[in-house]
């Protein structure tokens, strides 16, 4: 019976072993798992933003060009049809060669005063963008670059504006702007099973993402003052612009209005300070792709494990019966030669006595006990030179006993015992 509460604790053992192994063997697989989206998503956002760069600065060398052509100057100093002809045939041409959206010149007023969507519904002609920073700032002097939603045209696109000098002139007479649009980084943030690639704005507004629905809406959420403040500069349109739900869950997680739990990453957008690229990874997706995997992998090795850990039970069943069996045996036999040493220890007719290192009696025979007359709780644990004369102490101690153990034996050895009568033997 007690074996086998051994062998079924044992069972029980191996069993919570390998389910530990396995939850540790899943538990590396997952945070692998993890470890390999980590980087996934870190390679990703630097193939995006690099990318994103690429498109971002295509139009920056075009838009300088476009500011230095004669006719945009000539109609910014003298309004006329023939110069307007000239600019609109030049603003045309680098339109359809560039496969921009639109491109526009301004006054030093904000009014648009040209553009190659003059004869579109949603004409700039005649519109005053003197609000746009990508217009002040070409008014200081300074080339732009601006992520907007188009008040007009109401298609978010990439603003690139120029100033535009008279000869020899140190103050902008205008400015000219190419607008590119978004389908292209659309492309570049296509939706995949596992994430979620936006573009944020610095204020969290959602400018471009993979994930159609959160389009416009709020990374984080904002307090009434910048909502107030976003609604004035009419980059994003007149609003609403509701919070998506993301929340911060530590310095690398967030869970969106659902509860979903994401891996977060993000990263800074070249030339556009405070824009950023944001990645989230699904938790779900990732231990749905090491869990169905590792299923069907653990699955057949469980069975296997199962059945070689019956056989192994069996095995052991079988063999410990077998030594327990043995020993029973030899301890039978052990038994007999220790009763039949006892036997002729105690019943051989000389004295018979055995000593520790230390010279004291650990065992006396019935023959030694009866001829000094001593019981055997009266010598045991005491020197054997105890009960000899003086004389046979000191030759005892002093040759004999050393002797002894230094060579292991000797023979022949001459005592004069004590008896407890006094009598000597």
């Amino acid at each position: 019976m007690k074996l086998r509460s051994i062998l079924r604790v044992l069972s029980l053992l191996a069993f919570i072993s390998a389910c530990i192994a396995g939850y540790i063997y899943y538990s590396y697989l997952q945070e692998y798992a993890f470890q390999e989206a980590e980087r996934n998503a870190l390679n990703r956002l630097q193939t995006t933003k690099k990318n994103l760069s690429a498109f971002f600065s295509e139009n920056t060398k075009p838009i300088r060009v476009l500011a230095g052509m004669q006719p945009l100057v000539d109609l910014l100093v003298k309004k006329n049809p023939e110069h307007l002809a000239a600019a609109n045939a030049l603003l045309d041409l680098f339109k359809n060669t560039l496969d921009v959206d639109v491109c526009y010149l301004m006054d030093s007023h904000g009014d648009t005063i040209a553009s190659s969507n003059r004869n579109d519904p949603d004409s700039f002609v005649g519109i005053n963008f003197s609000f746009r920073p990508y217009f002040q700032h070409a008014m200081q002097g300074l080339p732009a670059n601006y992520l907007a939603l188009g008040t007009t045209s109401r298609k978010r696109g990439a603003y690139y504006s120029y100033p535009i000098y008279q000869k020899n002139a140190d103050t902008p007479i205008g400015i000219a702007v190419i607008k590119a649009p978004i389908f292209f980084v659309e492309q570049e943030l296509t939706p995949e099973e596992t994430s979620i690639q936006l573009v944020v704005d610095p204020q969290g507004v959602i400018f471009i993402s993979s994930h159609s629905k959160w389009l416009y809406q709020l990374l984080w959420p904002l307090d009434s003052e910048e909502i107030d403040r976003l609604r004035r500069s009419r980059q994003f349109g007149n609003g609403p612009w509701q919070w998506a739900g993301i929340q911060k869950k530590g310095p690398k997680y967030v869970t969106d209005a659902t509860g979903k739990r994401y891996l977060f990453h993000q990263i800074e957008v070249d030339n556009y300070p405070g824009w950023k690229i944001v990645h989230l990874y699904d938790f779900e997706a990732a231990s749905k792709m090491v869990a169905e995997p590792l299923s069907k992998i653990m699955r057949p090795v469980i069975v296997v494990l199962c059945c070689l850990l019956g056989a192994s039970i069996f095995f052991l069943y079988r063999q410990a019966s077998l030594e327990i069996t043995r020993r029973r045996s030899v301890e039978r036999a052990l038994r007999k030669s220790e009763e039949r040493y006892r036997s002729l220890y105690h019943h051989t007719p000389a004295m018979l006595h055995s000593i520790n290192e230390k010279g004291l009696l650990v065992s006396v025979s019935n023959f030694w006990s009866e001829a000094l007359g001593y019981t055997r709780e009266e010598v045991i644990g005491r020197k054997l030179t105890d009960y000899l004369s003086p004389i046979s102490r000191k030759y005892a101690e002093e040759k004999i006993i050393p002797t002894f153990f230094k060579k292991g034996f000797i023979k022949n050895v001459p005592y004069q015992f004590i008896k407890k009568n006094g009598e000597t033997i």
